[in-house]
């Protein structure tokens, strides 16, 4: 129903932000609220949850984030708040990993997470999260999208040899385990494919 709110930001708070729009203030809750502060200009990726008793809108100041919590809303067990609890958490990028290397630990680190909903979501949402997502595009230095574009191309090359992507995710991270972050390609494809057999 809402796909985005554009406004001054008038108020933030813990767990949401209030954005006036055309002298409306819209109550937002996002995991983005420290990332945010009154008087600024935002983009708000919404979501509007429809409930008996109220109407309550999520919102992120990326579509990834969105479209993850979107995600994590069709896990049985992952209600607005809990999918919200993770995303303020862990970045995306650490979810969508923990996922593909089926770290049911680390997710359960969240509040409202226990062991069981951390391994419903890794097994409901594996196949789902596609690889492309699984590492963010920031480009805050070169060093480390470098060691990004290696872990990423050794994930793309083992699921291309037919390995799926918590496999992969599992034996890439052993593998820089192994030899450390500033491994190259080629050294990581070769170490992973040794925790393959």
């Amino acid at each position: 129903m809402i796909s985005f709110i554009k406004g001054i930001v008038d108020d933030v708070l813990e767990d949401r932000i209030v954005v006036e729009n055309n002298g409306i203030g819209y109550n937002i809750f996002t995991s983005d609220a420290k990332k945010i502060s009154p008087g600024q200009n935002v983009k708000m990726y919404t979501y509007l949850n429809v409930r008996e008793d109220a109407m309550i809108l999520y919102g992120f100041l990326s579509k990834e984030d969105l479209s993850l919590f979107r995600l994590m809303l069709g896990v049985n067990g992952i209600g607005p708040k809990a999918a919200l609890n993770l995303l303020v958490t862990f970045s995306a990028d650490e979810i969508r990993m923990a996922i593909f290397s089926s770290d049911s630990k680390l997710i359960s680190k969240a509040p409202g997470i226990g062991k069981k909903t951390a391994e419903r979501l890794i097994m409901e949402l594996g196949d789902k999260i596609d690889m492309g997502m699984s590492i963010s595009h920031d480009t805050q230095s070169v060093a480390t999208d470098n060691k990004k574009d290696a872990r990423n191309e050794t994930i793309e090359a083992l699921t291309s040899l037919g390995y799926s992507s918590s496999e992969a995710v599992k034996a890439v991270n052993a593998a820089v385990g192994l030899l450390g972050e500033s491994a190259d390609t080629e050294e990581l494809l070769k170490a992973s494919l040794k925790q393959m057999v």
